[in-house]
């Protein structure tokens, strides 16, 4: 199965970049750098909420009703004359429901590493949410996954996937670090270099992001 991150080198996903950029009135590069990061921080989020039976089921019961991947198929009638704002709400909403309120201390972290602000982040993540949910839909098509039992293993799929070097090794850093912690913590030591992580990491995400 192809990782997140390998999505958004594929063609749909620079559809999706463009798209996105667009919409929201953001430098298309920068828009790649936020949802290069923040994707994958949605959705080891959406993986520890599905580690319990509740939040399982929540999630297969999301995808099951209107997040089923049909999204993607008219990618661009969602983006041509300016995304709906009900498209919007319901990025809220699903941001919202799988960071809490972790929501503010991400967007302000992949603000600070993608040289926007955190209002342009967030407006960047209310679009990107719902294709992130359609992409979860399209590939529990796929693969089947009709119960909540499958859904961790397809996140996980999905955020262990990505066959670039500097790619994988972001995605483990943020899986390991502090297992039993935030991940926002995790991302915010990484990206801002804390005194108590290790030194490496920033740069990996510097060489990720060119700078």
């Amino acid at each position: 199965m192809s990782g997140i991150l390998d999505l958004l080198s594929s063609d749909l996903g620079k559809s999706i970049i463009s798209g996105v950029a667009g919409s929201t009135g953001n430098d298309a590069d920068k828009t790649g750098s936020v949802l290069t990061m923040a994707l994958p921080v949605l959705m080891k989020a959406m993986q520890r909420n599905a580690a319990t039976p509740e939040g399982a089921a929540g999630l297969m019961g999301a995808i099951q009703s209107k997040q089923d991947g049909n999204i993607l198929d008219n990618l661009g009638g969602l983006f041509s004359g300016g995304v709906d704002d009900a498209v919007k709400n319901d990025g809220e909403k699903i941001l919202g429901h799988v960071l809490g309120a972790k929501q503010s201390g991400v967007e302000q972290v992949i603000g600070q590493k993608s040289g926007l602000d955190a209002g342009s982040v967030a407006n960047i993540l209310k679009v990107a949410a719902p294709i992130l949910m359609g992409v979860l839909g399209n590939q529990a098509k796929q693969q089947n996954v009709s119960d909540s039992n499958g859904i961790g293993n397809l996140l996980g799929g999905l955020l262990g996937g990505s066959s670039a070097d500097k790619e994988q090794s972001f995605l483990e850093s943020i899986l390991d670090a502090d297992g039993d912690g935030s991940v926002v913590d995790d991302v915010a030591g990484m990206v801002l270099g804390s005194a108590n992580k290790s030194g490496g990491i920033g740069g990996l995400l510097g060489g990720l992001f060119g700078k």
